[in-house]
């Protein structure tokens, strides 16, 4: 599959299949992929009143399979060496630690951990955190995630568009300016010309 090909043709599948992409450790930061479609939103690729409810779903969807994923094989996840890279053991201890103490508050500010998120998340389910609790807490902060980036790239879409609108404005002034001189310039050098020779 692939997704540039898919946002071009189907932008409110395409953006899902970021965000999902994304949650599960895939090259496709979350934070782009909101950005992106505030963009397409900006420029009337998309519908916010889909758009928003689509990457929102794309965003939780990605969260609950890294969760579940944790729920599923539980501490084997830490002795994989397919996880190492995603959670070390000694960094596991560390959020068991967290998680005993904070709970779901720690899942809540999870989201905002870039580093951590995909750790926080996988931790929840190793440590069987409820699906329920854990889906409403990444759902409340989910929403703040969403409204700052797709807002983001929404402006900076704008932002684009009239940058693009006044330098097209600069250019015909340049123009003109040049059209006006080019003949200023010419008769002034004849009229000096003329003055000389007197």
């Amino acid at each position: 599959m692939n997704p540039p090909g898919v946002i071009e043709h189907f932008p409110y599948l395409g953006l899902f299949i970021l965000l999902m992409l994304g949650g599960l450790g895939l090259p496709f930061p979350e934070e782009l992929s909101l950005m992106l479609c505030g963009i397409f939103i900006s420029t009337g690729t998309v519908k916010p009143l889909y758009a928003i409810p689509v990457v929102y779903a794309g965003l939780l969807a990605g969260d609950m399979a890294i969760y579940f994923a944790g729920w599923k094989w539980g501490r084997a996840v830490v002795t994989h060496r397919m996880f190492h890279m995603v959670l070390p053991p000694e960094r596991f201890a560390k959020l068991e630690e967290r998680f005993k103490r904070q709970g779901v508050l720690f899942i809540l500010l999870g989201r905002y951990f870039i580093g951590l998120r995909t750790q926080i998340f996988l931790t929840s389910g190793i440590m069987r955190t409820g699906a329920l609790r854990f889906l409403l807490a990444d759902a409340i902060a989910a929403v703040f995630t969403v409204a700052v980036m797709v807002g983001a790239g929404y402006m900076g879409g704008n932002s684009a568009g009239i940058l693009r609108k006044d330098i097209t404005r600069v250019g015909h002034l340049v123009i003109l300016i040049i059209v006006v001189l080019i003949p200023v310039y010419l008769v002034y050098r004849y009229l000096k010309g003329g003055e000389e020779e007197l």
